[in-house]
């Protein structure tokens, strides 16, 4: 696909343990051409821990896109007007914001600029990592699989034995499942053994 001309939405939340995986894929999207707005929730603006300090990430963000962070619902809410965004990923998509976005709770950048997306009838791609994807967080994701113009990035239970309401997705599948959703489809197979290739 040739991403020149389109942009790419990238959220951001707080499973700062899959920080370390994702934030490089932004380099995929900008070297394909397209132009990657960074949104982080509070989460990341704000908090230190053993995957990297908020500094840093807000650093390495700024850099791969060339972008200001959206960092607040005001600086989130003019995508909607403005349609800037051709397809939005959350990535990763914790199950706190997953809960949020089912029930429609809008409190804070990330969940703000799905709102804006969904506004506009636009693709919102949802890389989710959860420790309770099986557990209360099941009933907001089958609510979501459903839900128009909201894609899957293909996911699995990433440790059975020792967590096994714990869901995430493949998060190297993220651009093909962003490329499938600008075309209206989801990438198949949603579900998969995501702990084999952990």
């Amino acid at each position: 696909m040739n991403w020149q001309g389109i942009t790419v939405g990238y959220a951001l939340t707080g499973s700062h343990c899959t920080l370390p995986e994702v934030v490089p894929l932004i380099k995929r999207f900008t070297d394909a051409g397209a132009n990657v707005i960074p949104i982080v929730s509070q989460s990341i603006m704000t908090t230190d821990t053993r995957f990297g300090t908020s500094n840093e990430w807000q650093k390495q963000l700024r850099e791969l896109t060339g972008n200001e962070l959206v960092s607040s619902i005001v600086e989130a809410e003019p995508l909607g007007p403005s349609k800037q965004i051709d397809v939005l990923a959350i990535a990763p998509c914790t199950g706190n914001t997953t809960s949020r976005l089912a029930n429609a709770m809008t409190d804070g950048p990330v969940l703000m600029a799905a709102k804006a997306q969904m506004r506009n009838g636009r693709p919102v791609v949802l890389a989710i990592s959860t420790n309770d994807g099986l557990g209360l967080n099941a009933a907001n994701i089958a609510k979501l699989l459903v839900a128009k113009n909201i894609y899957f990035v293909p996911f699995g239970q990433d440790n059975p034995e020792a967590k096994p309401n714990s869901l995430v997705a493949r998060m190297d599948l993220l651009m093909d499942t962003c490329e499938a959703a600008l075309q209206g489809r989801q990438l198949q197979p949603v579900l998969i053994e995501r702990y084999l290739y952990a």
